[in-house]
């Protein structure tokens, strides 16, 4: 699918397969999900602009390179368990949070809260929440971020719907998407199959 980067790759399955199981415990579904988070972070940040640099090694200088002025944006809660995937390669990233809870009628998204750090429109940008289901959540924070003056999205995923990604392919066209695993579908309550349940619940306890 054109825009859509699916992770192969052994360690990333066997990181899935320990989140969709349903006897996995809290602990073991962190783990897993802060493995999967960097594997996508690192697959993600492939193509970031970087600045050249003077390094001094013990024998002599030469020139390296870095990554600058990344953004991470968790739509919260969920996204805050990929947080840390990017700020192990990206230390001195800048965080921001997007409060979005999906109504379970309507099944499209509700503002509650957000944060946002200065310097959004120079940053490369990235949009992380575990799921993308329906796309409504992630369309939305493409959309406050385009507002907020984003020139530079990308959206990174654990795990997504073929309806989703369709969704947001067709509102933002120019956003590269990164998913651990594109899944089956989604059933009548708009629950992505086969999936891993509610991250946000099982992340932080509250299922």
């Amino acid at each position: 699918m054109e825009g859509l980067r699916v992770i192969d790759h052994p360690v990333m399955a066997r990181a899935v397969t320990e989140l969709r199981a349903v006897s996995t415990t809290r602990a073991s579904f962190r783990t897993a999900m802060a493995d999967a988070s960097s594997m996508l972070a690192y697959e993600a940040l492939r193509d970031v602009p970087v600045a050249q640099v003077d390094v001094e090694t013990p024998l002599e200088q030469t020139t390296g390179a870095r990554p600058t002025d990344i953004m991470v944006i968790a739509v919260l809660r969920a996204g805050l368990g990929m947080v840390d995937g990017f700020l192990r390669f990206v230390p001195d990233a800048s965080v921001g949070h997007l409060g979005m809870r999906r109504n379970e009628e309507t099944l499209q998204p509700e503002d509650y809260y957000e944060s946002l750090p200065a310097g959004i429109a120079t940053a490369t940008v990235f949009v992380v929440d575990p799921m993308l289901a329906t796309g409504g959540s992630a369309n939305a924070a493409l959309a406050r971020m385009r507002a907020a003056g984003a020139t530079d999205l990308r959206l990174v995923n654990l795990i997504a719907a073929p309806e989703g990604v369709a969704v947001v392919r067709a509102a933002h066209p120019d956003v590269p998407i990164t998913v651990a695993v594109l899944d089956r579908g989604l059933d009548e309550r708009g629950y992505i199959r086969p999936g891993l349940g509610d991250a946000g619940d099982r992340l932080f306890g509250t299922d």
